[in-house]
């Protein structure tokens, strides 16, 4: 169960570098695939930066965390993950759905349960 887990979030963090790199070389074509859409400069550089971040530090945790079998690291992403499954939930309530809302949710939820499980299952490092 460990390796399966260790390759399923390392997979998973490549995706997640791929895609925060994606916003930072192409931020209005990223942005589009996500529903969102840049006004101006200042919006450019909040989504360049913002999302960027938000998955490149995804990502680097959960690669790091699978390759070295930390389970601490991968607590990192999943507090990510959660917090905008969090708001995502929030916005069902304030906002509405469209039908292509729930994907995200879904893979969102996915990734917390799975960062979870594995940072308690993978050994964590001696102190």
């Amino acid at each position: 169960m460990r390796i399966v887990l260790t390759a399923l979030i390392f997979v998973g963090g490549l995706f997640f570098l791929v895609t925060g790199a994606g916003f930072l070389i192409d931020p209005v074509g990223s942005a589009q695939s996500f529903g969102i859409a840049a006004q101006g400069p200042t919006g450019l550089a909040a989504i360049r930066a913002d999302m960027t971040a938000f998955f490149v530090v995804a990502a680097v945790c959960m690669i790091f965390g699978a390759w070295r079998r930390n389970g601490d690291l991968l607590l990192v992403p999943a507090g990510l993950f959660g917090v905008a499954l969090l708001g995502r939930i929030v916005s069902v309530a304030a906002d509405g759905t469209d039908p292509g809302f729930w994907a995200p949710m879904a893979i969102e939820a996915l990734c917390v349960i799975v960062l979870l499980v594995a940072s308690r299952v993978l050994p964590h490092p001696q102190t």
